[in-house]
């Protein structure tokens, strides 16, 4: 039987034996979040954008490259939605490009985010790319002069996963898309997010929201975090990866130091890719200006953008409907850049929150050649923000 017949079930023998957590955000756990966050503190606060994923975990044991153990999948963002072909206003940024986000050469030439973006691991962008442009397609939205440059981005997730093996098929990118939804978004280790690392805890996907006074403005963030050493790890401003300086990754059952394995998750080796929604009127000039502080958000957690790793990133506004109209002069609504400030300070709020969030819900899993990446224990982090007096009550 292929490894892909069994890819949404998870056997037992691929997760190590750990104490349960419960299903706790970073606002539930009492740590200090700065702004106000929308009703649902996700990306899809923003009204119109839909997300859905794909989860591919199968196998345990020795890697064995074209069979497995499989640990991935692929994340879709849409900024109107899977029923909308209308563009919207983008602008990307690179904070250390050892990465790939497809499509961005026209996004910067056109100002235009064409369709959704979706994220899935490093060897996977080719086959997700190609089946984004067959899935519209077959949605019958493209004409036969027509074309298409999809934007896919990727982290690596070799440690877990049988990267080379390649398990995400077009099938997988189509369920991605097909999934996609409005309302609470699922967080940990899933779609493009399953077998990534962050901060040397169990990383994955992350999201946050921040509704701004006054015009009530919303800016939504999704990550995929995969990056980062874990001494700089900050949280709220507390030094949390000096206090947890343990729960390394390991060969399981994790006795006796590190796996050789583990060498392939050096401190610099990885990755973030950050996706940043308004319904803000910005321009594209303005969404980049936006896109660019979502590395302050990184900042805050300890990110240093380390040599090998891709830090990229995508902001969209869902405002201004129909821009890209082919017939008489379009009418556009843009805030003014004297107003985008607290724009800029809801990016850098929801960006830091939503890493956390990506942490704090994924759970241990052990991965190819019994490789183990701890979950960011929950009681031991109340600890440590308790200590430094930045636990909510």
């Amino acid at each position: 039987m292929k490894v892909h017949a069994l890819l949404l079930a998870l056997s037992a023998a691929s997760l190590t034996a750990a104490p349960a957590q419960r299903r706790e955000r970073g606002r539930d756990l009492g740590i200090p979040f700065e702004g106000a966050p929308g009703p649902l503190d996700a990306i899809t606060d923003v009204a119109g954008v839909e997300v859905g994923h794909r989860t591919l975990i199968a196998g345990g044991g020795k890697l064995v490259v074209g069979k497995g153990p499989v640990r991935t999948g692929v994340t879709a963002i849409f900024p109107r939605g899977r029923a909308s072909d209308d563009p919207v206003f983008a602008g990307w940024f690179a904070m250390n490009g050892n990465g790939e986000m497809t499509g961005t050469t026209w996004v910067e030439e056109s100002g235009f985010l064409w369709g959704p973006v979706m994220i899935t691991n490093t060897h996977s962008v080719g086959v997700v790319r190609d089946a984004v442009i067959q899935w519209v397609v077959r949605q019958g939205r493209m004409l036969h002069d027509e074309w298409s440059l999809p934007v896919v981005a990727e982290t690596w997730d070799g440690g877990l996963n049988d990267i080379n093996g390649f398990h995400v098929t077009k099938e997988d990118a189509w369920a991605a898309m097909d999934s996609a939804r409005a309302g609470p978004v699922a967080e940990g280790s899933v779609g493009g997010g399953t077998g990534m690392v962050c901060n040397r805890f169990k990383g994955g996907i992350g999201t946050a929201s921040r509704r701004l006074a006054g015009e009530g403005y919303t800016v939504g963030v999704l990550v995929q975090c995969n990056y980062g050493a874990r001494a700089p790890l900050r949280i709220a401003g507390v030094p949390v990866g000096r206090e947890i300086p343990d729960l390394m990754p390991c060969r399981a059952p994790c006795a006796g130091g590190r796996s050789a394995r583990d060498a392939r998750l050096a401190d610099d080796v990885g990755s973030i890719i950050i996706v940043v929604a308004t319904d803000a009127p910005l321009l594209p000039h303005q969404l980049k200006r936006i896109a660019k502080r979502a590395a302050l958000g990184v900042g805050r957690m300890g990110g240093l953008a380390a040599h090998s790793s891709g830090d990229i990133f995508i902001a969209f506004s869902t405002a201004n409907p129909h821009a890209s109209q082919d017939s008489g002069l379009a009418r556009i609504v843009m805030a003014p850049d004297e107003r985008i400030t607290p724009l800029f300070e809801a990016t850098v709020q929801a960006t830091e929150e939503a890493i956390v969030n990506a942490m704090l819900a994924a759970e241990t899993m052990t991965g190819a050649d019994d490789l183990t990446v701890f979950a960011l224990p929950h009681d031991r982090l109340r600890e440590v923000l308790r200590k430094y007096n930045r636990l909510v009550p």
